[in-house]
């Protein structure tokens, strides 16, 4: 009995002896789990502060996952090493940057800017076309004629179609003006004058057409000219300010219409209040007006809402909600009038090559000026008269809101890092944007 006994006591100690080895087997090295946790430690606190950007240089990223990886396949059981698997499995998916699902109705305002754009370049086109024809254009412009031969002097007075125009690249300050130089020595120059309101009045309404209608134009244009030739001047259009070039006879060309990228002709007119206009400009409102899906904004909208009305203001070109998200005093000068206009462009420049959509943050409030009536602690020891007592002496509060924004491009993925936008309110009023310059 006893000798049975001894036999089945060995042999479960036999048995048991490969587990227990294994299970020293799948303990890793405490120094080599501590000098991982540390790289990967700092690998996360590095994704945290990228935000979401994916174009970020992680310096602890390498070792950390070296380490880990190494671990893994030596001790795949252990579970403070299937602990860190699973953390660096979320820190490199976040640090290849923020997605986000894009939906047809956020690509939306594209679809309308296009049909928009499709539209004035049908309009644009045929105008352009008829005024060529009312005129009775000269359309080939070269060779230009010598103004030094005998009947040259017939083309004043005519007008002429001037193609290719270089703007601002063949812009040029010269002894007579300032003009845009077209030709060359061998066929012959135009010079289109620049210095009355003709070129000012008709480019401000295709900067204008940019703004409303088509963001997608840019800055450097080629374009079509039609104007009327009214004197022969010697120039050297040479843009450098040395003037090394040669001087040459040209003609004299002041712009009627200016026709850009074959999408929008812009008219010269003395009698339009802005001196100029383009074609179907006084509609534009109107179609657009179907668009819009925020017309207004709420007195008691929060920051967080406001920021998303200010997005959705840019995105469908509704110019007017934009500035009523503005905060007043950004635009009581002419100055800051101008740096609206000039941010408006670069915001409608990236919702179309940047970004397609943003989401915000929930707002961080606090007092700049004035009682903070909600915070907890100092209402806890203040008795209402002490607080009113206060209110008074501060005089008007005034508030700031930031409001922190991620946009992602159309294919979802986030760009950059989180933005910060400031927002400010004075008294009882509404929430106005005040960094309207910021990026999203």
């Amino acid at each position: 009995m006893h000798k049975k006994l001894s036999v089945l006591l060995v042999s479960m100690l036999l048995v048991s002896m490969p587990a227990a080895v294994g299970v020293y087997a799948a303990d890793a090295p405490f120094a080599e789990i501590d000098k991982a946790n540390i790289f990967l430690k700092d690998f996360e606190k590095e994704v945290e502060r990228a935000n979401g950007a994916s174009n970020t240089r992680f310096f602890n990223k390498q070792e950390a996952l070296t380490r880990i990886k190494r671990l893994n396949e030596q001790y795949p059981d252990d579970p403070r090493v299937k602990d860190m698997m699973k953390r660096a499995s979320i820190a490199l998916q976040k640090s290849m940057g923020g997605f986000h699902e894009i939906t047809p109705d956020m690509l939306a305002y594209k679809n309308n800017e296009k049909q928009l754009r499709e539209r004035y370049r049908d309009l644009n086109r045929s105008k352009w076309e008829e005024a060529i024809r009312s005129r009775q254009a000269i359309t080939k412009a070269f060779p230009s004629p010598d103004p030094e031969a005998e009947g040259a002097t017939d083309i004043i007075g005519k007008y002429v179609v001037l193609e290719n125009v270089q703007y601002p690249t063949n812009h040029f300050l010269g002894a007579t003006g300032t003009y845009l130089y077209v030709g060359k020595p061998s066929t012959g120059f135009y010079y289109l004058s620049m210095d009355g309101r003709n070129w000012a009045g008709a480019y401000e309404a295709i900067r204008r057409y940019r703004s409303l209608v088509d963001s997608t134009l840019g800055d450097n244009l080629t374009l079509s000219v039609l104007g009327k030739v009214t004197e022969p001047v010697m120039e050297s259009p040479d843009p450098s300010a040395e003037k090394k070039g040669n001087f040459h006879w040209g003609w004299v060309v002041e712009p009627e219409i200016i026709y850009a990228g074959e999408r929008v002709a812009a008219v010269y007119d003395p009698s339009n209040d802005k001196s100029g206009y383009f074609y179907g400009e006084d509609e534009v409102e109107k179609i657009k007006d179907s668009w819009y899906t925020v017309k207004s904004i709420p007195d008691n909208v929060d920051p967080k809402r406001l920021m998303e009305i200010f997005a959705t203001a840019i995105k469908e070109k509704n110019y007017k909600l934009y500035l009523d998200c503005i905060y007043p005093a950004r635009r009581k000068t002419d100055i800051g009038t101008s740096l609206l206009g000039y941010h408006w462009d670069l915001h409608q420049y990236r919702f179309d090559e940047e970004y397609v959509y943003v989401e915000f943050d929930e707002p961080k409030i606090t007092v700049l000026k004035g009682f903070d009536d909600n915070n907890d602690l100092d209402n806890y020891f203040l008795n209402p008269e002490q607080r009113e007592q206060i209110t008074k002496m501060s005089g008007e509060k005034e508030e700031m809101a930031i409001v922190l924004s991620r946009a992602f491009d159309k294919n979802g993925k986030q760009v950059g890092s989180k933005n910060r936008h400031e927002l400010r309110r004075k008294g009882n009023g509404r929430w106005y944007v005040n960094t309207y310059d910021v990026r999203f």
